[in-house]
């Protein structure tokens, strides 16, 4: 067994050195079952150290040009030599025990693939109702996390990875997909939940209350055009770190 860990990374010198070294952490999880394992970054067209910083810490680096969250997933995902590949966004901090998780959910062989629910660091109240409203919506759908999914790379690729018409919410496409192979396979979807993913709280000193808000009212009443949209989708893509 070998995993393929990837990481997308867009200007992320400020965290990418932290990042790596807590997952190369919570790794040893894969370590204790005797598997093998890869770390890879794809430099999703950075603009900052990002890629040297990666390298100096032993990651495999690929270059995405275009900026899309999906495609780098996907460049990474192209470079993995794997069984089973894990996203991780690269501001986001798992611990050991979750890794472990992810380890007894493969071993089991009742799962496609999955993700966690997550936790954000700091105190923002408004963000913790948000993201514990999203965590029960994940688990009652079995919708991963952008920030973190692992599934079994054959079937990564049998529903062709990420929607590449998406900037946003291309996790919740990729889960609908997966969540239809894995009932002709006769396998399930889990959202793991005893370890939530640390994540940052970086857009809520960034950007607004307002200018989330106004995003998704855009996304509400366009029907969802604005995730068709890397302008409309600027929080992701507009490069403020």
């Amino acid at each position: 067994m070998k995993i393929s860990v990837v990481i997308p990374a867009f200007n992320e010198e400020r965290l990418i050195v932290q990042t790596l070294r807590q997952v190369r952490e919570a790794m040893r999880a894969f370590d204790a079952k005797g598997w093998g394992s890869e770390l890879i970054v794809c430099n999703n067209n950075s603009t900052d150290r990002t890629a040297e910083l990666a390298t100096a810490e032993g990651a495999t680096v690929v270059f995405e040009p275009v900026n899309q969250i999906g495609r780098a997933r996907n460049c990474g995902a192209n470079a993995a030599s794997g069984d089973w590949l894990l996203f991780i966004d690269a501001d986001s901090l798992p611990e050991l025990a979750l890794l472990g998780e992810v380890a007894a959910a493969i071993e089991s062989g009742d799962y496609l693939a999955g993700g966690s629910t997550v936790r954000i660091e700091g105190d923002y109240p408004f963000t913790k109702f948000a993201t514990g409203l999203w965590n029960r919506v994940s688990r009652w759908q079995r919708w991963v996390a952008g920030s973190f999914v692992f599934c079994e790379t054959s079937a990564f690729r049998e529903v062709g990875g990420f929607d590449l018409q998406l900037y946003a919410s291309e996790e919740i496409a990729l889960s609908k997909k997966l969540k239809l192979l894995a009932q002709k396979r006769k396998q399930k979807l889990i959202i793991l939940h005893h370890h939530p993913l640390l994540t940052s709280a970086r857009k809520m000193n960034l950007y607004t209350k307002r200018e989330h808000m106004m995003f998704l009212l855009r996304t509400m009443f366009s029907g969802g055009r604005t995730l068709n949209s890397r302008e409309a989708c600027h929080t992701w893509y507009d490069g403020r770190r």
